[in-house]
């Protein structure tokens, strides 16, 4: 391609974002450029104002403005029910689909021996530490993977003696059972409730 080291510095760290390969990045660093004024200056600023601002909550660890973060400041939000998600954008996931008014605790990712991620490299200890202070409830909402799996395991081992519960798993709304895999289909008929 035939364009400065500018334009190519932009198009590589565009294809860095997820979802965006080469040739999505191409495009979209094409459409930032044609349209700099709508576009690309009001999105840089918005990036560099993003970037100055936004902290990670001392309580939590979701991402905000402010620490403690939005919901940890809500008086509306019931304090005895923790939610336990991997990462942030579990968070913003529950939050979208609000469902859920308790409070939330980011581990920062799950247990994997593979990549050296260990209960010290996850906000396990403050986890413990929150529990300890009016939580009635731990609801465990890792991924389904065998990662998120460890993960939930260990933290049931951690909270012994204390109400854990973890998110449903199995048939998703809307899925048809041929498409499902075989770990769906066993995790659903695990969990299959009367009617």
């Amino acid at each position: 391609m035939a364009s400065g080291s500018e334009i190519e510095r932009l198009v590589q760290l565009l294809a860095k974002l997820p979802g965006l390969g080469p040739r999505s990045a191409r495009r979209a660093a094409l459409v930032l450029l044609k349209k700099r004024d709508l576009l690309l200056e009001p999105l840089a600023a918005a990036m560099q104002e993003a970037a100055a601002a936004t902290r990670s909550c001392e309580v939590c660890g979701n991402l905000d403005t402010a620490t403690p973060c939005a919901i940890c400041r809500d008086p509306r939000r019931d304090a005895t029910l923790l939610c336990v998600v991997e990462d942030v954008a579990d968070l913003w996931a529950l939050e979208r689909a609000g469902v859920f008014r308790g409070r939330y605790h980011v581990l920062g990712g799950a247990l994997s021996a593979l990549d050296g991620v260990t209960p010290e490299k996850l906000s396990v200890p403050q986890l413990l530490e929150r529990v300890k202070h009016g939580v009635d409830e731990v609801i465990l909402a890792m991924n389904a993977t065998v990662e998120g799996q460890t993960t939930a395991h260990y933290l049931m081992d951690m909270l012994e003696g204390m109400k854990v519960t973890r998110l449903a798993h199995g048939v998703p709304v809307g899925g048809e059972l041929d498409y499902l895999d075989e770990g769906t289909l066993s995790a659903a008929f695990k969990a299959r409730r009367a009617l």
